[in-house]
């Protein structure tokens, strides 16, 4: 389980590393552009919602790199704490949901002030409001991921003759 949650920390770190290197490499970088195609498949990548890094624009908007970074940071969150207090959580599924629907609440409001055009949010705010959903999320996936019991071998049927 905590090789898991290892992997996971560190797989989410990565993807930071690699959208804030991409528009740094964006000059003929085949990995670069990998990440700006991946990124069009999540985000729509509006220059005006974006941050720039070099001159160049991120390939993901402010709120998905929130998101993103939020998650990184949740995932680390989870280590540390497994870390001093043990293997057992205090996560049932209703505190998990509870704190899904709180965490999600700066994202819904700067996302609905913006679809009823009532709040444009600059990037910052769009970004940091993002924050505490990524980090639930890192944590809600860390906890159905690694919590349940391992998976057992399948066996092939026995055939009868």
């Amino acid at each position: 389980m905590r090789a898991a949650r290892s992997l996971f920390a560190i797989l989410a770190l990565a993807w930071i590393v690699l959208l804030l290197a991409a528009p740094v490499t964006a000059l003929g970088a085949p990995i670069a552009a990998a990440v700006y195609a991946f990124g069009s498949v999540m985000c729509h990548q509006r220059p005006e919602r974006s941050f720039h890094l070099a001159q160049a624009q991120l390939p993901v908007c402010a709120r998905c790199l929130g998101l993103y970074a939020g998650a990184a940071a949740g995932a680390i969150g989870i280590l540390a704490a497994l870390r001093s207090a043990g293997p057992k959580s205090s996560a049932t599924p209703s505190r998990l949901r509870t704190i899904l629907l709180v965490a999600a609440i700066p994202t819904a409001t700067t996302w609905g002030g913006e679809l009823l055009g009532a709040w444009f949010p600059e990037n910052l705010t769009r970004f940091v409001a993002a924050l505490p959903l990524g980090a639930a999320v890192a944590v809600t996936v860390n906890y159905v991921e690694c919590a349940r019991p391992p998976r057992t071998e399948l066996r092939p049927p026995r055939i009868l003759i």
